[in-house]
């Protein structure tokens, strides 16, 4: 199977920040850039795998690291950084901008799992991804801790869910 470098996956999307989309802070919401994070991985997957479909397995914690309020625009960058047999690991940066200054600062990072379906809704093969820029490099070579964790996680979540209960709660 063929390789590609990190740079052909990646997606670089810059929106305005709407004020429906800003909570009583005055800032967006977060669950509104969660939104944005999952659309632009799903394009940079998509982009990789080249399938019609690739869902979203995981998400990773998003990291919230400063505001994005109205007066900035909002620029998602969004690359795989590693790959398993179906699966991509894509990493997610926001960088918010303010428009009157020009000041930029990270506002969110995020880590993402999806995985390439066929026409028949079955995983398939990814192609292996090459970093080459020294921010690439450090992300593909840190990226088995993190899939360690997610295992240990997906493991963890089984669990959990074999100890909860769907029945109607105002039924019991």
């Amino acid at each position: 199977m063929e390789t590609k470098r990190m740079k052909e996956t990646r997606v670089v999307q810059t929106d305005l920040v709407l004020i429906n989309d800003l909570n009583n802070y005055h800032s967006l919401f977060g669950g509104v850039l969660m939104k944005k994070m999952d659309a632009c991985a799903a394009l940079a997957a998509r982009r990789h795998a080249r399938v019609r479909e690739c869902v979203t397995a995981s998400i990773d914690s998003v990291h919230f690291i400063a505001p994005i309020l109205q007066t900035d625009s909002v620029c998602l960058e969004a690359f795989v950084t590693y790959t398993g047999k179906s699966s991509m690991e894509i990493f997610c940066k926001v960088i918010a901008e303010d428009l009157d200054t020009g000041e930029r600062r990270f506002a969110a990072t995020a880590f993402l799992t999806f995985v390439a379906l066929g026409d028949d809704k079955k995983p398939v093969r990814v192609p292996k991804v090459i970093p080459e820029t020294e921010e690439e490099k450090f992300l593909y070579e840190t990226a088995s801790e993190r899939v360690e964790m997610r295992n240990a996680k997906r493991k963890q979540n089984k669990h959990l869910i074999q100890n909860l209960s769907i029945s109607k709660p105002w039924d019991e």
